[in-house]
């Protein structure tokens, strides 16, 4: 196993049995609940925006190791963001995902998400990553549920999350 797999593996397992920002936010102003019917994964994230900044964020839900790692990872990456530095992630995250983003070779915000690279290579798991970022970017919306069921045919698996 390469450094980097086995580096992936310790901070996926870790944000899976010590998810951060792990709660209900009891002054959230913008909620949504995101579902990835393809294996069952679904959340319900927390945003306080205060005027364009997102004050506070957190999640709460059940799913696989990527799909509670991803949302943990998030949050900390997004908490003190504008709404605009928000938007970058979600859209650079997403494009590293789905192999539209080499995050090695391509000038980017990520830093630590960038662990999350090698899904690309697994389609199915595409959908659990990025479940959490679509959910956010909803409630950064205004809208109150998400779904991996209206992203692109590139994310449809045939393997359950």
């Amino acid at each position: 196993m390469s450094e980097l797999s086995e580096l992936y593996q310790q901070v996926i397992l870790d944000h899976n049995k010590k998810p951060r920002n792990y709660r209900q936010l009891e002054n959230a102003n913008r909620v949504a609940e995101g579902h990835n019917p393809l294996c069952g994964d679904q959340l319900t994230v927390y945003l306080e925006m205060d005027g364009g900044v997102v004050k506070e964020i957190s999640f709460v839900g059940s799913g696989c190791a990527i799909s509670k790692a991803s949302a943990s990872m998030m949050t900390q990456s997004l908490k003190g963001k504008t709404r605009e530095e928000a938007q970058v992630l979600f859209d650079e995250f997403h494009r590293m995902v789905t192999g539209e983003l080499d995050a090695e070779t391509t000038e980017n915000h990520l830093g630590r998400l960038t662990i999350f690279s090698g899904v690309r290579d697994y389609p199915a798991r595409v959908k659990c990553a990025s479940l959490s970022w679509h959910t956010m970017h909803a409630a950064l919306e205004g809208e109150e549920r998400a779904t991996t069921e209206n992203l692109g045919p590139e994310l449809h698996g045939e393997a359950a999350g």
